[in-house]
């Protein structure tokens, strides 16, 4: 059975939010995507301001600090998994949003 990879995006509206609790019930939800198969990758992410943007399209490249787009919202993690279509990775998704208690946008990765 071939598997899709799929990018779930945590949507926060603040850096280190998580609280222990959440922590916790992520540690269990990334296990349970290790035990069943699912898991690619996953991590969180430093606060937007840290960000650099580089854009090297034109004849100098310019670098500018900050995150590409000023947002209430931000992505503050998120997970690679695999799944065999997109209604295993949409209810996996709704499991990792209870966990972390966040949103979670799911996007596939285009196909190789």
């Amino acid at each position: 059975m071939v598997h899709v990879q799929y990018l779930f995006s945590v949507i926060d509206h603040a850096t280190g939010s998580a609280t222990p609790a959440e922590m916790e019930a992520i540690d269990v939800f990334n296990d349970r995507l290790v035990a069943d198969g699912h898991w690619v990758f996953a991590a969180g992410l430093d606060a937007p301001d840290t960000a650099t943007v580089v854009d090297g399209r034109g004849a100098q490249v310019l670098v500018t600090d900050g995150p590409f787009v000023e947002t209430k919202e931000h992505v503050a993690g998120f997970w690679l998994i695999e799944a065999p279509d997109l209604d295993v990775a949409l209810e996996l998704a709704a499991a990792g949003s209870a966990a972390c208690n966040r949103r979670v946008e799911v996007r596939p990765f285009l196909a190789r």
